[in-house]
């Protein structure tokens, strides 16, 4: 799964490497290197311009909300419980199949965060035997220092409580696509820790690259099966990852300190 993340590069940066078209700088978000869901996300995504006498799609840098609403939900409550839509399942599933079509985007970030528990110690707390361990965080970034660009699926939904003219009466959501772990050998893997990804999650984001990009952002791009073929995880050993601290489990936390790699495990984690 992919649960936090971090996001700290500008707008500027993303227009020239994603090479958007439109991006309003009043929308510009604070860099953000503890993304917890339900918060502003920058997602890049094509579609016509509002408005606009010229229909064509046009690459976008967009503020969406990171926790998905179907267009047909009733209430935005469980928006929270759709962060994440599995690439196994999404092309079947309510609540994607319908964006997985037509609204497909790009979230990019630095990293994601993951918390690993030992095996051993996994299972006895499954049990009920052993109070909760308190879990190391890793971060899992590319090891070029590249983007990290995770597959998107944006919606929108109309609050009918709310007149038409009012700033909240449209929400537009969005969630990240979720494939197995590699249990190939890390890029760079810590000296003492995880040597694969799935040796830290059995989950984690889809990331795209950059020869994919055009494709899974193309909205006339609607056959399954074509859709369905991007969705195979980037080639192994280009990530790497490194214990932090566990600061970041606290959301309130927020500062590139998080980022910051820790010669091991702190003390009282495990791993």
């Amino acid at each position: 799964m992919c649960g936090r993340y971090a996001a700290s590069r500008n707008p500027e940066d993303l227009t020239g490497l994603f090479q958007v078209e439109k991006w309003e700088p009043e929308e510009t978000l604070a860099p953000d290197f503890n993304v917890a869901p339900t918060k502003q996300v920058y997602a890049i995504l094509e579609r016509p311009l509002k408005d606009a006498d010229d229909e064509r799609p046009v690459r976008q840098l967009r503020v969406l909300k990171w926790g998905l609403v179907p267009s047909w939900a009733k209430s935005p409550e469980g928006a929270a419980r759709m962060i994440n839509a599995r690439a196994e399942t999404v092309h079947e599933k309510p609540s994607f199949r319908r964006p997985f079509a037509t609204r497909r985007c790009i979230l990019p970030a630095d990293g994601y965060f993951e918390w690993v528990t030992g095996v051993d110690e996994r299972q006895l707390e499954e049990q009920g035997r052993k109070k909760r361990p308190r879990k190391q965080p890793y971060f899992v970034t590319p090891a070029d220092g590249s983007v990290f660009a995770m597959a998107g699926l944006y919606e929108f939904w109309r609050d009918r409580t709310l007149p038409d003219d009012h700033p909240l009466a449209w929400w537009a959501t969005c969630t990240i696509i979720t494939t197995e772990a590699e249990k190939g050998p890390l890029g760079v893997a810590p000296a003492d820790g995880p040597r694969t990804l799935s040796d830290i999650h059995p989950r984690m984001p889809l990331m795209l690259t950059p020869d994919r990009w055009d494709a899974w952002l193309d909205p006339a791009r609607t056959d399954v099966d074509d859709l369905t073929s991007l969705l195979v995880p980037p080639p192994e050993g280009l990530m790497r990852a490194y214990p932090v601290t566990v600061a970041v489990s606290n959301v309130r936390n927020n500062g590139p300190e998080l980022l910051k790699e820790l010669e091991g495990p702190e003390e009282g984690t495990l791993f």
